[in-house]
């Protein structure tokens, strides 16, 4: 069996308020609400699989239940194109177009028409094109040559115009930029790069609703604040978003964060371990498809890089074990579809358990009985013919 990776952090000290206002904010959710069909996603706890892994507690927010996408990347990227139309709206007229008003306005007589662009290994792509059509304008999906069938097909069936780039995703991302640049086009990247980085901004500000929505439910639940979170890093917008809400929040106790990726995309475990934000090259292959990113975002590396306790890299054994766990629940848990990428969190706990080479991280992260654990359920099946293929074998828990 391949190894894991991991590497502790060196460089780690609290997060200051203050370097992460511009992503920090919950008053996102209050968006995200007007948008037709918004419901929180569910936070399930799973006390049967956490009894077999010896922790207190397994919760999981299951995003694969936001608004009808199977993933979350709807929240980032509603909130950045709507961010960008305020501020056109505030240049154009020198007032505010509100949260309340938003959906009043006909923006293609008020605004204009726009081309929404984007590189995406599936959800980011289906997201922009979905929130594009709802407000009718135009998106342009550009899409590494190895994506499945069928999240290319799901953005179609938002309405996109889709450009199969030669490529893997960190090619889509330079050719998306360079294309939209000479089309006047609108770039809405979940990744941070030189002279791009506000949408990437608004993108991870978006993604605070789910974690205020994850602060409610433990309130509601009476659930402790948990003691670890893993996050599955591709650019790192999720992970930076996370970590900036988490660790602002004085009143809940500031967790352990796992940043997991796969062993052939690990550009936060190979930059951690540099000292710096690096691209990988090569083979960006594993089936955790939305982790297939070779560059750290801009933005989200100097927070991830800071305050995140463990790198940790899998081989995709883990994953396809941890898909099988939550379709296949213990006990009395809630059964779960999760995909590949979705149920990579999992994945990094299961191997912390189990891997020999693991055993003193353990330990460093407390990582006991007494343990409360945090994933999140990124996507669901939304590549339907191999989830089923992955869920005919059954676990090995």
């Amino acid at each position: 069996m391949i190894n894991c990776k991991y590497y502790l952090n060196t460089y780690k000290k609290k997060i200051q308020s203050e370097e992460s206002l511009f992503l920090f904010n919950e008053k996102t959710i209050e968006f995200h609400r007007t948008i037709k069909n918004y419901q929180k996603t569910p936070l399930f706890s799973l006390p049967g699989l956490a009894k077999k892994l010896k922790v207190k507690n397994i919760l999981i927010k299951d995003e694969s239940k936001r608004f009808g996408l199977n993933s979350f990347k709807s929240i980032g990227a509603s909130y950045a194109i709507y961010m960008y139309l305020k501020g056109l709206w505030k240049k154009k007229y020198n007032t505010e177009l509100t949260v309340d008003n938003f959906w009043k306005t006909d923006i293609n007589k008020e605004l204009g028409s726009f081309t929404f662009c984007t590189a995406t290994d599936g959800n980011h792509g289906k997201a922009v094109a979905w929130f594009s059509r709802l407000i009718k304008q135009k998106a342009i999906i550009y899409i590494p040559k190895d994506t499945a069938n069928s999240r290319i097909e799901a953005i179609k069936n938002q309405g996109a115009k889709i450009k199969i780039v030669n490529g893997n995703y960190d090619d889509a991302v330079w050719q998306a930029d360079n294309d939209a640049n000479k089309n006047g086009w609108i770039i809405i990247s979940d990744t941070a790069y030189q002279g791009y980085l506000q949408i990437p901004a608004w993108i991870m500000s978006g993604y605070s609703t789910i974690f205020k929505e994850i602060e409610n439910e433990l309130l509601l639940i009476d659930e402790k604040s948990p003691d670890i979170i893993f996050f599955q890093t591709g650019v790192g917008a999720l992970a930076g978003s996370g970590c900036s809400y988490f660790l602002t929040k004085q009143a809940l106790k500031q967790p352990k964060l796992v940043c997991l990726e796969p062993l052939s995309a690990d550009c936060f475990l190979q930059s951690i371990k540099n000292g710096e934000r690096i691209k990988i090259n090569g083979n960006l292959d594993s089936i955790m498809a939305g982790l297939n990113c070779g560059t750290p975002s801009m933005i989200a590396w100097p927070i991830i890089k800071e305050n995140f306790d463990l790198f940790l890299a899998i081989p995709d054994n883990y994953a396809l074990e941890a898909m099988r766990i939550l379709y296949y629940p213990q006990e009395n848990d809630q059964k779960i579809i999760s995909g590949e990428t979705g149920a990579s969190g999992l994945a990094g706990l299961i191997a912390l358990i189990k891997a020999n080479e693991l055993h003193e991280l353990r330990e460093k992260l407390n990582l006991n009985e007494e343990t409360v654990i945090l994933l999140i359920n990124t996507e669901g099946d939304t590549d339907p013919e191999n989830f089923k293929k992955i869920v005919k074998l059954m676990p090995n828990v």
